[in-house]
Parts: structure tokens; sequence; C-alpha cells
């Protein structure tokens, strides 16, 4: 499923127009976003939680050439999947 495709789900489920609906998502992703950037966790009881990483810097190796590499530290994100969402996914 991409984006598109939940557009259209969450369109048809609740009624709203393609317009609403990705507005409506846009808003969801923009909120996840912002409280990502600000250090926080964002938790969806029954889903799961977003939390921000941070990943150290460090060396690699060029795969072609062998020759080390600096690695600059970054920022992600990381999901951990909740009970309910786990318990759905493994039904038989």
């Amino acid at each position: 499923m991409n984006k598109s495709d939940l557009v259209d789900h969450v369109a048809a489920s609740v009624n709203l127009s393609k317009t609403d609906a990705a507005a409506a998502l846009e808003a969801v992703m923009s909120g996840i976003t912002k409280s990502l950037k600000r250090g926080e966790d964002v938790r969806l009881v029954g889903f799961g939680t977003f939390a921000p990483k941070n990943r150290e810097a460090g060396i690699g190796r060029n795969p072609k050439t062998g020759a080390p590499i600096n690695i600059a530290a970054s920022k992600s994100a990381a999901f951990k999947a909740g009970a309910t969402l786990k318990e759905e996914l493994n039904k038989a």
C-alpha cells in the first residue's frame, strides 16, 4: 500500500473526499514528524510507538576500494508495534 492507496482507504472508510482525506493524512504525518524532531515519542495506543533514534558517527569501508570512509552522525525514526497490532497480524 502506498500513500495514494491509503488516502483512498481513508476517504472510503469515513466518507470523505480524497482531498480531505489527503489533508488529514498530511496533518497526521506532519504532527508525527514535528514530535520526532523535538525528540518526543509518538504513542498510538493499539498501533505502536514512533521514537527518534540517534546514530553515532562511525567509520565504514568503501566496498569497491576497501578505503575507510567517515560516516556522519544522523537521526532516524524507529517504530515498535503495539500489542494490539501484533495480535491482529498474527491471527489465523
